[in-house]
């Protein structure tokens, strides 16, 4: 699944694998030391790691500013820094001053001004700096925080997403009415429509919209900002997860194009995202005058991620076709901004594009997509629609371009994100601009191979196996049977703070990890087999996956193995405890789906249980019982650790109690471990330190050199 969707932090947390039949040698990053001289990387040393993100290009396309993120064990959280690296120059990359009191979200200006978010000034406000970054001027001074901005083409004008009241008449009313619900003495919250809670958090009646002010000379706002969206039923960015590719100048600075769904009663069942053009001035000035065009009214499906040309002629963006389904492929489309004409290009490419970025002279889009184990920057060009992959193995969490080839961060298996760069038709080896974590050359990490079995239907399943750190041939080794989330996702190639294939490897467990039918990267119609059944397809990939990978590779001890899962990864995780017992000698459920029935009632977004289930729990009830876990509880038997956030609105606190409950009523090996203040991933560091603690002591207590 998307980003934004039910079962995905175990997918995002385990991306993509390469095609080829030996990773360790063939991906980017740190190489391959001397295992037996190394010591094995673990999650204790994990937790710790820097994490590099948001690479951006200055205009002249010299320079390359990005965010690093530190943890802080001591306070409990991370720690952003904004760093600059000369791309003419050999020189390290620099840290820039501005850091040393709160900066994130990097974004350069026409004339080579850096912007950014700080919440120095005692809210998230936008701040600006040179090149040097030594200091900063505070840009906007707004009584509430800058979720999101973006810059016109011109550098003059500034958008900004804010959380306001939607029924207010300005700013002012909306900062008076969260200061008086701060003070009310009563707790009772009261909703007349859903979403009463998304992600994480219960609604508050705020709507993030959008307001614009003019930059002045000096860099700083001139005049009040004008609430460009003001009438507007809906979020931009949308919540929990948007940002400003969400919205965009046109290239006159005259209007702003932003992608937004309108609430109304149906926002939790509908993915009808819409592009919607509104005026920002009028006579010279800033103006918005509460029209909306809509520019893919003819779409029911979702439309995203609105870019221009350089000529401003042509409006690219992504599309789905079906209604309801976040997890359909996104299309790429683009309009003629004068007549209105749509074409698609690429429509035979079977993967779903992500952001789009325009070519200097117009002729290409670059994008990545999920591509059998890996995710790659893709050249298309928009004459004719031909698709050229521009990166190998591993994967591009995100990238920008400069005049002579693409900048991109990237990570692997053996490596979390660094920078690299490549030129647009060049065949050499990226190179490498970045070391942010120099001491991984001196860890050691298991060999990754992906192999193929035939699954369900007799299909080509792919699946990916990675060695214990220091491996010693002729040697058998327990196993932790990994199952990523989505259900529409993968493992592979890539680099996670969750569910990091390498900390099990560290520690002594060689590691299987199927992308069974419903998986990402495989084509349409391999992602689309999941849905409406949970249950059969999915397991029978894994047990024959399981097999041939026992049988393929003689170090797996199938005797000591553990399966472990979080989200969708969870649920399979109960649906195995009922439906595949005694092939695991114990069990780690995170996040995971115990009654399919009430989670249609129960969970946010709903239309991810109707299209998984073909329609409401009312409708067809049937259907979701037809792989309820919860029918299946009288056959349990094998131990089971539990794990839940009680933020966790996608999928409820409740789930993991009935599942813990029905384990501890039948006397069965259970332990349940609950983060209060985690939602459906666990993001403080020293949540995750427990997080890892409870799960390698369950292993090593059913499957480790002690267990019986």
């Amino acid at each position: 699944m998307r980003h934004r969707t039910l079962l995905t932090a175990a997918c995002a947390a385990l991306a993509l694998i390469a095609s080829t039949p030996s990773l360790a040698q063939s991906t980017a990053g740190p190489p391959v030391v001397d295992e037996a001289a190394s010591r094995p990387f673990g999650y204790e040393e994990m937790i710790g790691l820097n994490r590099l993100s948001d690479p951006q290009v200055s205009p002249d396309g010299r320079y390359v500013a990005y965010a690093v993120r530190a943890t802080d064990m001591g306070a409990n959280r991370g720690v952003t820094s904004l760093y600059i690296k000369d791309l003419e120059s050999d020189e390290a990359p620099r840290r820039l001053g501005v850091s040393d009191e709160g900066a994130n979200t990097a974004r350069w200006s026409a004339d080579g001004k850096l912007y950014f978010l700080s919440g120095r000034s005692g809210s998230s406000q936008v701040w600006v700096t040179d090149v040097q970054g030594v200091a900063a001027t505070q840009v906007t001074m707004l009584p509430t925080d800058v979720n999101a901005y973006r810059l016109s083409p011109q550098g003059d004008r500034l958008a900004m997403s804010l959380a306001v009241y939607p029924d207010c008449a300005d700013l002012a009313c909306s900062v008076a009415r969260a200061a008086e619900a701060a003070d009310r003495k009563s707790t009772g919250l009261v909703y007349d429509r859903l979403f009463v809670r998304h992600w994480d958090t219960w609604n508050d009646g705020t709507q993030n919209h959008l307001f614009v002010q003019s930059i002045g000379a000096n860099g700083a706002v001139e005049g009040d900002p004008v609430w460009v969206t003001k009438g507007f039923d809906g979020d931009t960015p949308s919540k929990p997860f948007g940002d400003e590719s969400d919205f965009t100048f046109t290239p006159d600075g005259q209007a702003i194009v932003f992608s937004a769904r309108q609430a109304g009663q149906s926002e939790p069942w509908s993915t009808n995202f819409e592009l919607w053009r509104t005026p920002i001035a009028k006579d010279g000035g800033l103006s918005g005058d509460g029209t909306f065009e809509n520019l893919t009214a003819e779409n029911p499906a979702w439309d995203a991620g609105p870019v221009f040309s350089p000529d401003g002629k042509t409006l690219a963006y992504r599309a789905m076709a079906r209604p309801g389904f976040e997890a359909d492929k996104f299309e790429i489309f683009l309009k003629d901004v004068e007549t209105g004409q749509v074409r698609q290009i690429a429509g035979n490419w079977d993967r779903s594009a992500d952001s789009l970025q325009w070519s200097e002279d117009g002729t290409t889009l670059y994008t990545t997509a999920q591509d059998v184990g890996q995710v790659r920057i893709f050249a298309i060009d928009t004459r004719n629609g031909m698709v050229v992959p521009i990166t190998g193995p591993g994967h591009v969490s995100a990238f920008d371009l400069t005049p002579s080839g693409i900048v991109f961060a990237q990570d692997t298996l053996t490596a979390p994100s660094d920078l690299f760069f490549k030129t647009y038709r060049g065949r050499e080896m990226p190179r490498q601009l970045t070391e942010v974590n120099p001491e991984l050359a001196q860890r050691a990490f298991g060999e990754a191979e992906q192999f193929t079995f035939a699954g369900w239907n007799g299909e080509t399943v792919h699946g990916y196996v990675i060695k214990p750190a220091n491996y010693v041939e002729g040697q058998t080794y327990p196993v932790a049977f990994l199952i990523h989330g989505g259900p529409q996702g993968s493992f592979g190639n890539s680099w996670s703070f969750r569910w990091n294939p390498q900390s099990y490897a560290g520690a002594g467990y060689a590691v299987v990890m199927i992308d069974f039918h419903g998986s990402i990267g495989y084509g349409q119609a391999f992602t689309d087999a999941i849905s409406q059944h949970w249950g059969d397809r999915p397991l029978e990939d894994l047990q024959k996956g399981w097999a041939h990978a026992q049988e393929a590779y003689p170090f797996l001890d199938g005797d000591r193995a553990c399966a472990l899962g979080a989200s969708y990864g969870g649920y399979m995780i109960n649906w195995i405890a009922g439906n595949w017992q005694d092939s695991f000698k114990c069990l780690v459920n995170h996040d995971g789906v115990f009654d399919t029935f009430a989670m249609g009632y129960s969970t946010e977004e709903l239309w991810f249980t109707e299209w998984e289930n073909g329609g409401t729990p009312y409708e067809n009830a049937r259907e979701y019982q037809r792989f309820n876990p919860a029918n299946h509880v009288q056959k349990w038997r094998t131990p089971m650790l539990v794990i839940q956030g009680d933020r966790d609105f996608r999928v409820p606190t409740t789930q993991a109690l009935s599942t813990f409950t029905a384990l501890q009523r039948q006397g069965i090996d259970s332990r349940l471990l609950v983060f209060p203040d985690e939602n459906h991933w666990v993001l403080k560091p020293q949540n995750s330190l427990q997080w890892h603690n409870e799960v390698f002591g369950w292993l090593d207590k059913h499957i480790g050199e002690g267990a019986e």
